[in-house]
């Protein structure tokens, strides 16, 4: 039996609760330097804001919008990443980073390692691609120039740096008013021929402009000639993801529509998790373990929606186990009797990287 490799998770994600104050906010806690940072107000409406050290702290997107990437000015939005967290600066605009009084949630990811490739040099993948890459973690967040005219004729390779598969890659084109292309190894049993749009709820699509209908290697992932993921001499990121025993799952389950919902076995407690049904339409659904006000047990009732900017809400709706999570209602956006993916990372390992049992519940 393989153990973990990574005993604890929080070196690579962590979830930091913080309040907003409208001036400088040293944002301390997270336990190491973000190289991903993804920051939702929890009390208003406002947009999702992601950040990432590949595209400079600066550049703000939107999950739960199709617009082109904005840059804050010096005295608004994310100011660093630092040691163990991050810097904000004023809230002038309205970015919702930072409102005075106002209770935010940062998740943070780390990369840690600089990554380029120089594709005619390396005979790596069709163009060049650079960032940041964590091996260890299964995570890389990679930038790259598109080459596409809408047609399959244009298909590049960009490599990623993973060493293994991505089972999952979120892509956004920078420059354009596009939608969020996601690929996940278990949308349908053909998952490079089908789409999905993290800014939409919409049902997973076949198209073989994002993807080419070609599934991700351990060197390179395919991008067809749609503007979304290969927009012609636009700038693009990918935040491509593998499995990692212990600390992270791409998985898919079907719904059952009882109120005693399916345990999804993740092999690890989670710390953070986001489901999405994809054989029909419903939101993209984030919980984490920070937020819950159910203190001392293992259910999670707050939830925010990646696609949309609306405020935090909930109910006794998923419990988070020792090797993964139970849901306790029937709705249709994580529990119809349909079909779901999800993205997990850990809070521990069930079993640590000596074969020692971590939790009990």
């Amino acid at each position: 039996m393989a153990y973990t490799t990574i005993d604890d998770p929080t070196i690579f994600f962590n979830t930091k609760l913080y309040t907003g104050n409208g001036s400088t906010n040293a944002i301390t806690g997270v336990g190491f330097q973000p190289d991903w940072v993804w920051i939702k107000d929890r009390d208003t409406q406002q947009h999702h804001r992601l950040a990432d050290s590949v595209r400079g702290v600066k550049k703000n997107l939107k999950s739960d919008q199709s617009d082109a990437e904005n840059t804050t000015d010096s005295n608004d939005g994310m100011a660093s990443f630092d040691s163990d967290g991050f810097t904000l600066t004023e809230d002038n605009d309205d970015h919702g980073y930072n409102a005075n009084g106002s209770s935010q949630v940062s998740w943070n990811w780390k990369a840690e390692t600089a990554f380029s490739n120089d594709a005619s040099a390396t005979s790596v993948g069709s163009i060049d691609s650079a960032g940041t890459v964590n091996t260890t973690a299964g995570f890389s967040i990679i930038g790259y120039t598109g080459a596409g005219d809408g047609t399959s004729s244009s298909a590049q390779t960009i490599a990623h740096g993973l060493g293994v598969a991505p089972k999952m890659i979120i892509v956004k084109n920078r420059a354009d008013s596009t939608n969020w292309f996601v690929y996940h190894h278990r949308n349908t049993s053909a998952p490079a021929t089908d789409v999905l749009y993290l800014n939409l709820d919409n049902a997973t699509a076949d198209d073989n402009g994002p993807w080419n209908d070609v599934a991700p290697t351990s060197t390179v992932f395919t991008v067809g000639g749609d503007n979304g993921t290969n927009g012609n001499g636009d700038a693009m990121i990918a935040y491509c993801f593998a499995e990692k025993q212990g600390y992270s799952k791409f998985g898919a389950y079907r719904g059952n529509n009882s109120s005693n919902g399916p345990f999804v076995h993740t092999g690890f407690k989670p710390a953070w998790l986001m489901v999405k049904k994809y054989s029909d339409t419903n939101h993209w659904i984030i919980w984490d373990n920070k937020r819950s006000t159910k203190s001392g047990a293992n259910i999670i009732d707050k939830k925010l929606y990646a696609n949309l900017p609306n405020a935090e809400n909930g109910a006794d709706d998923v419990s988070f186990l020792s090797q993964g999570f139970k849901f306790h209602t029937n709705t249709g956006d994580w529990n119809e009797a349909q079909d779901y993916i999800y993205m997990a990372f850990a809070d521990s390992p069930f079993v640590n990287s000596n074969g020692v049992p971590n939790n009990a519940e």
